[in-house]
């Protein structure tokens, strides 16, 4: 008599589920590292040779263009990965060469650009795809260029510490780290209360605290010790910091949701894709820039 075959999923076959991080929720080893890593970049960038940073963020920019572009085509969308991506790049050169005036000018001209690019696939889902085109554009080259604004502070040439555009990025980036890792720490250990449940499961009310007070402290000390500047100062970068590193946050979670994805894409071990990290970042760059514009570089 012939052996019955088994009629469901062999072991072998079966998906093997996601590995559960618990409440961290990621790869603690693998987001560590990458960290590291793109910290490692970062500083060396602005240590030694300021404009090196730009090619960092001109490279931010395509890579987020591109993540973008595979997030809405969940949705039909077809977004015009070259324009964007060419016109983001100038907009970062200009805004760090020429300053906010040459900034506008360009994203006024790119955004034309990327119009017409459009008319080439014909009427259908026209307004759609320039929606979309116009949203991005903004959203990432358009915010991203603020972090050149900010680096030109100390003129277009050299690096390292003595530079007041360098310590500027600095304290740019410290206090969006201590908004993400005080929300971090005490949403693990705290967090109870959820802040946004349909929104992001995970965000609690006590996690904003915690990522008000890390913040708060990270910009007092970094305006005071870097910048030279007014103690009250720090107190009101921090506030900006972490209400704008919040929103975007939760901005970002709205978009993944809408889409029905869970992360833009994989690019980062441990972290997700590219614009899972630079959503508070984008959030906090233009108010940052414009605080220290006007309160210490003055």
């Amino acid at each position: 008599m012939a052996t019955p075959t088994p009629t469901g999923p062999t072991p072998a076959s079966q998906p093997v589920p996601p590995k559960d991080h618990g409440r961290a929720g990621r790869d603690l080893k693998a987001a560590i590292a990458s960290a590291a890593v793109l910290l490692g970049a970062i500083a060396a960038s602005l240590l030694f040779l300021k404009a090196a940073f730009m090619v960092i963020v001109a490279i931010a920019v395509c890579v987020a263009v591109w993540e973008l572009g595979r997030g809405f085509s969940a949705k039909g969308i077809d977004l015009p990965e070259e324009p964007l991506m060419v016109g983001g790049v100038v907009m970062v050169v200009v805004a760090y060469l020429f300053g906010s005036d040459a900034l506008v000018t360009a994203t006024a001209v790119t955004g034309l650009v990327t119009m017409l690019w459009l008319l080439r696939r014909g009427i259908e889902g026209y307004v759609q795809n320039a929606s979309a085109s116009l949203f991005t554009l903004v959203y990432v080259p358009f915010l991203g260029s603020f972090v050149a604004l900010l680096l030109s502070e100390g003129g277009l040439g050299g690096g390292g510490l003595d530079d007041d555009g360098v310590r500027g990025i600095i304290v740019f980036i410290g206090v969006t780290i201590a908004s993400d890792t005080g929300g971090y720490v005490a949403g693990v250990l705290f967090g109870k209360h959820p802040m946004a449940p349909v929104i992001s499961p995970k965000k609690s009310w006590e996690g904003f605290a915690g990522s008000m007070v890390f913040t708060v402290a990270a910009g007092i000390l970094l305006v005071v010790w870097l910048l030279d500047g007014d103690w009250w100062v720090g107190i009101f970068l921090g506030l900006i910091a972490v209400v704008m590193a919040t929103l975007g946050d939760l901005c970002e979670s709205v978009m993944k949701r809408d889409l029905g994805i869970k992360d833009m894409s994989q690019v980062i071990p441990g972290h997700g894709g590219l614009m899972d990290r630079l959503d508070s970042l984008l959030a906090t760059i233009a108010p940052i820039w414009l605080l220290l514009h006007h309160l210490v570089y003055r």
